[in-house]
């Protein structure tokens, strides 16, 4: 394997921490907004989940494909919104209703700690080669 290849596991790795800290940013925006009951959009926050997606460039240093992931985009999760009575909220229906956001923080901890994880484990191989390049750099010497 040349020596240029051998870097292509940096490039993988580095894209996945990548799509891996949007996706921390996402988990992030819907805790934050898990009691947002009226955004622009007029009504109560919507969760947000990432879409990743596997695909194939061509690599400028070698012309060969390297497999990848990104972020193909960040889709509102359309699942049902709560609902509970307060007639006495001002952001209550006329029958007394009020809609909350679907945001469920045990979902968003686990969405969380998996984020994170997949990051670590992206630096872990990073680290992995750094030190497989040091120590053969010592051999060299």
């Amino acid at each position: 394997m040349s020596g240029m290849k051998a870097f292509r596991a940096l490039d993988i790795a580095g894209a996945g921490m990548q799509a891996e800290r949007r996706r921390l940013e996402v988990v992030a925006a819907n805790i934050a907004n898990a009691h947002t009951l009226k955004t622009e959009e007029g009504g109560p926050y919507r969760r947000r989940e990432v879409i990743f997606e596997a695909y194939v460039e061509r690599s400028t240093r070698d012309r060969e494909r390297l497999p990848s992931v990104r972020v193909a985009g960040v889709v509102p999760d359309m699942s049902e919104l709560k609902r509970v009575s307060d007639p006495g909220h001002p952001l209550a229906d006329a029958d007394g209703w009020v809609t909350l956001p679907n945001v469920d923080m045990v979902f968003e901890m686990v969405d969380l700690m998996e984020a994170m994880r997949s990051y670590e484990a992206n630096l872990r191989s990073i680290r992995a080669f750094r030190t497989m390049v040091d120590a053969a750099l010592q051999i060299g010497r």
